[in-house]
C-alpha cells in the first residue's frame, strides 16, 4: 500500500517543465510511502510514487516499467494497494501466454495482465487497489480503482493537464501546474452534514473529483477523461428452504472466509489484526492464526463504561491464544489530536470513531507493518440493526397512501425530543424517501437554520438515485444493502479505514471485501439476514466453529466514543471556542450552533452527532481554507522490515 501521484500533461515539453513540481507535491502524502520515493517522466506523462514496502521488499520499485519481449518499455504503472490473487494470475500469465516477469511482487502482474488479456482483466483482480498505467505506444492511460472503493483515487482536469493522486492534499499542490481553482463545494458540503461524509465523487474542493469505487477510466494528452463501470454489485439471493441448503450456505461461508483470510496474509512483513468485540474482527483474527501463530490483535477504548469493548476484545484474543495490546484515549488526547487527522483525512468526515482508530493504528505500527480488519461484513451479509427497520415498519405499509402523507405532517408538529416522533416521521415515508445510509446527522428542516445558503434542491437523492434506480425489484433489506455500498460503506467507514491507517504507515486489510465473499454473500437470502431476534444470522451461524461462543450474539459496538458525555463536560469549553473563532460565518450560523451547544450541554436534546460533524468542518476550514491552523505532521520513521 502506497500513494501514487500521476499528470497528463498536454504536451511532452510541458511534461519536462512539470516534473518538479510533482515531486514537490509527493511529500504531502509521504506518510502513505515512507520507505522509497521516486518520479518518472516519459512522454507527456510524469509519475510519482511514494512506496510501503509490503511484497517483493528490494525489488517491485515504483514507478515500475515493463513490457512484452518486442517493446520491453512500453508499459508504466503506478499502483497503490494489493492483489491478493497474483501468484495465482502470475502462474496464468506465464503458462497461458508465456509472459516474462522481473520482479516477484504484485505490480508486474497487473500490466501483464493488462497487456495479454486487455481492460476486462480488472475484473480478475482480488484485492484492493488504485492504479494508472502509461501505454506509450498508444499514447493513453489506463487506470481503475478496487471494486469497493478500499483504496482512493482524487483526479483534477485543467487547461494544465489531468492528474491523479492517493491524497487530494497533492493535486491542491498541483492546482498552479493544472490551472484550476480551490473553491468549496457548496453542493458536496450540504451532502456532508446531511450524510456526515462528502459521497463520490465530490470532494469539498469544486474542482478535484473521486474515480468510483468499481470504475476503470481511460485519459490521452490533451483528451478528455473517460470512465467505465467495470463491477456492478448485484444481489441474487438464492433460497435456504431445507437444512441442507442451509448447512451448504454456511459452509460456503466458512469456506470462502477462510480462503480470503489466507490470501490476505500474503506479505513479506509482519500481519496482525484489529480486534474490537464484535463477530467479524474476531472471525479474522482466529482465521488469520491459522496462518501466523504469533499473531498480535490490537484494540482500543475509553475508560468510560458502555464505551469500551476492551475487556471482551481482551477475552477474545485469549480464547482464540493471541498476543493482545490495547490502547486507552482519553478526551484529552482526542482533542489534541483531531486538527492532525483531519489534515490526514483530506475532506471533513464527522465519524468520532475514526478518532481511536487513528491512536490504535499509531499503536500497531509500532509491532506489525499490516493489519487486518472486519470492514464491510455488515454491509454484505446484514449486519446493521438499522436493516431490521422494514420489519418494524411492516405495518405502515398497509396504511394507505394519503393517510401515511397525514402522518407525516402530523409527525412534523410534535416537538424534538418526544417518543414516537422518529417512528411517526419515518413510518410515512418510502424506503427510498427514508433510507440514504447508515448516517443521518441534520434533515433538511435542521440544516435550513444552520446552513446561510442550504439549496433545497440539493437531496440525499443525489446520491442514492442511482443505487435504488438499479434494485427496484429486490426486498428493501437488500436494497439498503446495496445503498450503503455506495454510500456508507465507501464514504465513511472506508475512507477512515484507508486514512487514519496510511498516516500511520499501516497497511490494513480486509478480508470481507473481497470478490469471492461477495460472490457468496449476494446470495444469502433474506430470512438469513435478518429475524426479528439478531442480524447477519446465516454469517453468525457459518461462524460458530470459528468465533468464540461469547462474541456469537453480543451486540455490536466497534469502537464507540462518548462525545455524548464529553461535549457536554470535558470537550464543552474545547468546541465552544472552535465555534468562536472559526471563520465561516458566511456559511454557517454561529450563533445557531452555539444554541445547539448550549442545549446539548442542559440536556434538552441530544445534538452531539451534529455538534460533532459541525466541528469538524470547521477545523477542516481552518486549515485547508482559511489557512489559520497548520498542524505539526510528523515525519514517518518505521523500519522497512518490520
Amino acid at each position: 500500500m502506497c500513494g501514487l501521484l500521476g499528470l497528463i500533461c498536454p504536451t511532452e515539453e510541458s511534461a519536462g517543465y512539470s516534473v518538479n513540481a510533482v515531486a514537490n507535491a509527493l511529500p504531502c502524502q509521504r506518510h502513505r510511502g515512507p520507505d522509497e520515493s521516486d518520479t518518472w517522466q516519459g512522454g507527456e506523462v510524469v509519475l510519482g510514487f511514494n512506496r510501503l514496502s509490503i511484497i517483493d521488499l528490494e525489488h517491485s520499485h515504483q514507478p515500475l516499467t515493463w513490457g512484452p519481449p518486442e517493446n520491453p518499455r512500453r508499459y508504466t504503472i503506478t499502483f497503490n494497494g494489493e492483489i491478493y490473487n497474483y501468484l495465482e494470475l502470475r502462474a496464468e500469465l506465464i503458462e497461458q501466454y508465456g509472459a516474462r516477469f522481473a520482479t516477484d511482487g504484485d505490480t508486474e502482474v497487473i500490466v501483464a495482465a493488462y497487456h495479454y488479456m486487455g481492460p476486462h482483466s480488472v475484473g480478475r483482480l482480488r484485492g484492493m487497489f488504485a492504479f494508472m498505467i502509461w501505454d506509450s505506444e498508444r499514447k493513453v492511460v489506463y487506470g481503475a480503482r478496487d471494486p469497493f472503493g478500499i483504496k482512493p483515487l482524487f483526479y483534477a482536469t485543467g487547461p494544465g493537464g489531468t492528474a491523479f493522486a492517493s491524497e487530494k492534499k497533492s493535486l491542491l499542490s498541483l492546482a498552479n501546474t493544472l490551472k484550476i481553482g480551490e473553491e468549496l463545494d457548496h453542493k458536496a458540503l450540504q451532502h456532508y452534514f446531511v450524510l456526515q461524509y462528502v459521497p463520490e465523487p465530490e470532494s469539498l474542493h469544486r474542482q478535484i473529483r473521486r474515480i468510483e469505487s468499481g470504475t476503470s477510466f481511460t485519459v490521452s494528452p490533451g483528451g478528455q477523461l473517460v470512465t467505465e463501470r467495470y463491477f456492478q454489485p448485484n444481489f441474487r439471493p438464492r433460497p435456504a428452504n431445507t437444512d441442507a441448503d442451509v448447512r451448504r450456505l454456511q459452509n460456503e461461508i466458512v469456506d470462502v472466509m477462510r480462503d480470503s483470510v489466507a490470501k490476505h496474509m500474503r506479505a513479506d512483513v509482519t500481519v496482525g489484526s484489529f480486534l474490537s468485540g464484535g463477530i467479524d474482527s474476531t472471525a479474522i483474527a482466529a482465521l488469520a492464526k491459522e496462518h501466523n501463530p504469533n499473531l498480535i490483535t490490537f484494540t482500543t477504548g475509553f475508560e468510560r463504561q458502555g464505551y469500551s469493548e476492551v475487556d471482551v476484545a481482551a477475552e477474545s484474543a485469549a480464547a482464540i491464544g493471541v498476543k493482545h495490546v490495547v490502547r486507552t484515549v482519553s478526551a484529552e488526547e482526542m482533542m489534541e489530536a483531531l486538527p492532525l487527522i483531519i489534515w490526514y483525512l483530506d475532506d471533513p468526515v464527522a465519524d468520532p470513531a475514526l478518532v481511536p482508530l487513528w491512536f490504535i493504528a499509531r499503536e500497531a505500527r509500532q509491532h506489525v507493518k499490516v493489519v487486518l480488519s472486519g470492514e464491510g461484513a455488515d454491509e454484505l451479509f446484514g449486519g446493521y440493526t438499522i436493516y431490521r427497520e422494514p420489519l418494524s415498519l411492516a405495518p405502515f405499509e398497509k396504511v394507505p397512501g394519503a393517510l401515511r402523507k397525514a402522518m407525516g405532517k402530523v409527525s412534523s408538529r410534535i416537538p424534538e425530543g418526544v417518543r414516537g416522533k422518529d417512528l411517526l416521521r419515518r413510518g410515512s415515508l418510502d424506503l427510498e424517501e427514508r433510507y440514504y445510509g447508515n448516517a443521518r446527522i441534520f434533515r433538511d428542516d435542521q440544516l435550513r437554520n444552520i446552513m446561510r445558503a442550504f439549496d433545497p434542491g440539493v437531496s440525499h437523492k443525489d446520491v442514492t438515485g442511482g443505487p435504488y434506480s438499479l434494485s427496484k425489484d429486490w426486498d428493501p433489506v437488500t436494497r439498503m444493502q446495496h445503498v450503503d455500498l455506495f454510500t456508507w460503506l465507501r464514504g465513511d467507514i472506508l475512507v477512515k479505514a484507508d486514512k487514519v491507517t496510511m498516516a500511520n504507515s499501516l497497511e490494513l486489510r480486509v478480508p470481507f471485501l473481497d470478490n469471492e465473499v461477495f460472490r457468496v454473500a449476494s446470495t444469502v437470502p433474506l430470512e438469513q439476514k435478518i429475524t426479528s431476534e439478531t442480524t447477519k444470522y446465516a454469517l453468525r451461524q457459518a461462524l460458530y466453529q470459528v468465533v468464540p461462543a461469547h462474541v456469537l450474539n453480543r451486540r455490536k459496538l466497534g469502537f464507540p466514543v462518548p462525545i455524548r458525555l464529553w461535549l457536554k463536560d470535558e470537550m464543552h469549553d474545547w468546541a465552544r471556542n472552535i465555534i468562536q473563532q472559526s471563520q465561516t460565518d458566511h456559511l454557517l450560523d454561529r450563533r445557531a450552533i452555539l444554541q445547539l451547544l448550549e442545549e446539548h450541554r442542559s440536556g434538552v436534546l441530544d445534538h452531539s452527532r451534529r455538534l460533532w460533524a459541525l466541528l469538524v468542518f470547521m477545523l477542516w476550514h481552518a486549515i485547508f481554507i482559511e489557512g489559520r491552523l497548520s498542524p505539526e505532521v510528523p515525519e514517518p520513521h518505521y523500519p522497512v522490515r518490520l
